[in-house]
């Protein structure tokens, strides 16, 4: 899914998680050509890379705290053992606690771990996470990286 810059071993540099525009458009359940009109519409950035246009998960991770909805009540009920696929928005670490944000199309996800769990997940904003609802817990899953 999302790739993981080779600069990062090489140079010891941060972590950069980047998207292709038909990433972006499954996220967000739109169509790439919509993703496409957005970049060039500048709600977001973008770089070539390939041919192709990658988004950055940080710029992504904005667009959507800024767009998300802005009421948290879901328009229906849903049942346990639920998948959100998504993109983390933030994540507020505070002693042995972590709590992580995703936008999942229209859906906030909000998940309190330990801190230790989100350090080994290594998850950041923009980073590609999957929140597994069953009952009344969120389980975070990442991508393992290639």
């Amino acid at each position: 899914m999302a790739r993981i810059c080779e600069a990062t071993e090489r140079y010891g540099l941060a972590l950069m998680t980047t998207y292709r525009v038909g990433q972006v458009a499954e996220l967000l359940g739109v169509s790439a050509d919509t993703v496409r009109r957005w970049v060039d519409d500048g709600r977001f950035g973008s770089r070539p890379e390939g041919g192709e246009r990658l988004i950055e998960g940080a710029e992504l991770a904005r667009f959507l705290t800024e767009t998300a909805p802005a009421s948290d009540v879901p328009p229906v009920l849903e049942s346990a053992r639920n998948r959100f696929p998504g993109v983390v928005t933030r994540v507020q670490k505070d002693g042995l606690v972590a709590v992580v944000h995703i936008q999942a199309g229209p859906h906030r996800v909000t998940s309190l771990m330990t801190r230790e769990a989100a350090d080994d997940l290594g998850i950041e904003p923009g980073d590609l996470a999957v929140a597994v609802v069953k009952s009344t817990n969120v389980v975070v899953e990442v991508p393992r990286p290639e």
